[in-house]
């Protein structure tokens, strides 16, 4: 196979993992800067031009796009899609995905289990918002917020009700969700490839942060799933319409509760703290269902 990968940065892990892992599976993959495409969108014959040249002869394309160039990857992996290269995660499945209140509001129409969460404009509602979630002390997120960042802990009714009204003033969209305490600093990412879990992992936040991310001096170790979790991870991701990616979890009294579904995850942690072989199964995914015109939208919303 022909493999391009949508990448500003080539060297990170993830995107060296899957270089190498395609290269050692027989197959040739291009490192493509998705922000030095362009295209002619009005054409009859969908084309793609990096350097000067049409990308030709692909059979698959991997989009790793950072979320703060979204909109324009998303046009330059749809064109991909209209040339009939496969995705292993499709453009509208990554749009549900990277716009938070679309992806809890179809998790919630699914069945998901999900964080009590609250939406509103209305800046003299904040009392009844934050009463919604049960009360202080309640999470506020940005809605464009990754890895940890823009993420608040308003740990009582007075500095929740600051904070909210502080975004609201700078007309920030933001989400307001219950604070899980009894998952103490602590979630679980899934790794999903097609419809199987193929690691997993619990990540600890570092001592006195709430937030568990890795790249915020978060710590790792492999975990078991249950039954239940496993079946919310998976049907998490169904939810989507993604084939590859990275559902986050906090154990609630209430059951497992989704945060997050990261339709671009990241495999250096999975990787060396499970020992799986992600990047590869990632590959052998593609060599299954890779196909010439078999993208299509998969759901609704």
């Amino acid at each position: 196979m022909k493999i391009a990968l949508l990448t500003r940065n080539p060297k990170l892990y993830s995107h060296q993992r899957l270089i190498t892992a395609a290269q050692a599976r027989g197959h040739e993959i291009v490192p493509i800067d998705y922000l030095r495409c362009y295209m002619n969108i009005t054409s009859k014959k969908p084309d793609v031009i990096y350097h000067g040249e049409k990308l030709k002869g692909f059979d698959a394309v991997i989009p790793r796009i950072a979320a703060s160039h979204t909109f324009y990857g998303l046009a330059v992996l749809r064109q991909f899609e209209m040339m009939g290269v496969y995705p292993l995660n499709e453009s509208v499945a990554i749009g549900r995905s990277r716009d938070k209140l679309r992806c809890l509001q179809l998790l919630a129409r699914d069945g998901v289990g999900l964080p009590v969460t609250a939406f509103a404009n209305d800046t003299t509602r904040t009392d009844d918002v934050i009463a919604m979630v049960g009360g202080a002390p309640v999470v506020i997120k940005l809605l464009e917020g990754t890895q940890g960042i823009g993420v608040v802990l308003g740990e009582t009714h007075k500095s929740a009700r600051s904070v909210i009204e502080a975004f609201h003033g700078a007309e920030v969209a933001i989400l307001v969700q219950e604070f899980v305490k009894e998952s103490e600093g602590r979630d679980i990412r899934a790794f999903v490839i097609g419809r199987r879990i193929v690691a997993t992992m619990q990540r600890t936040g570092s001592k006195g942060d709430f937030r568990s991310n890795l790249h915020r001096g978060g710590t790792a170790t492999e975990v078991e799933l249950t039954q239940l979790e496993k079946t919310t991870a998976l049907k998490a991701c169904k939810s989507m319409g993604l084939n590859v990616a990275g559902v986050d979890m906090l154990r609630s009294d209430h059951g497992p509760v989704v945060m997050e579904v990261n339709s671009s995850p990241g495999l250096e942690g999975i990787e060396k703290t499970t020992k799986a072989d992600v990047a590869e199964q990632i590959i052998t995914f593609l060599e299954k269902n890779a196909r010439p015109g078999r993208t299509k939208t998969r759901g609704a919303g």
